[in-house]
């Protein structure tokens, strides 16, 4: 794991594209969230980011491996995807698991995102309702893009590089674990805490 301390030029074009996307997401939900506490802008942020990656780069990998596959394909998204497939091989051709997950996040986790971000702005009484139903999704497909891998050997997966294992597999697959489940745990919070306050107010009506 330890060999390949160098970037080449995909990789270093692929990581510039994601944190040009990132900066976008973060200055789109730090706008839409004036006002609103650290927890809410945040949430924002992440969501915008969220949907630009659905959209912008989950959605073309599903076009191209659905009228032919990555590994023919040419242009940026079709090179980001490339330089990802070095380290997950599944995405450089039509895995099944890995495209039907992809359509199933490009149009449901896409819409849930864009959604939840209206009702946090709005301040809808769904907002937690969205937030749930999202974090559930993108941890769903987590675990379905590597557990059928793990329980073969993972054959497809490269992890002799620490480019390709801690920041391809590890970091940016890690970081859609770990925001859903600190938004599931804010949405128990909330939940928890309205119901404390409705008890609170039955008490008091009595």
């Amino acid at each position: 794991m330890g060999a390949g301390w160098g970037l080449g030029p995909a990789a270093v074009r692929s990581l510039l594209l994601c944190s040009a996307l990132l900066a976008v997401g973060c200055a789109l939900g730090l706008r839409l969230g004036r006002g609103r506490g650290a927890a809410d802008r945040a949430a924002l942020a992440w969501l915008c980011y969220d949907a630009l990656v659905h959209s912008a780069l989950e959605g073309p990998f599903v076009y191209l491996s659905l009228v032919g596959n990555i590994a023919n394909s040419d242009g940026l998204i079709a090179s980001l995807w490339k330089e990802y497939g070095k380290a997950d091989a599944r995405w450089l051709y039509l895995d099944p698991t890995i495209v039907s997950l992809e359509i199933l996040t490009v149009v449901l986790d896409g819409f849930l995102a864009l959604l939840l971000i209206y009702a946090i702005v709005k301040e809808k009484y769904y907002r937690h309702f969205v937030q749930i139903a999202l974090s559930v999704c993108e941890l769903y497909g987590g675990w379905m893009t590597f557990c059928p891998e793990w329980l073969i050997g993972s054959p497809n997966l490269n992890t002799n590089s620490w480019l390709y294992f801690w920041v391809y597999l590890v970091f940016f697959n890690g970081v859609w674990v770990l925001i859903p489940a600190l938004l599931l745990w804010q949405s128990w919070m909330e939940i928890k805490n309205m119901h404390h306050k409705g008890s609170d107010l039955g008490k008091k009506s009595k």
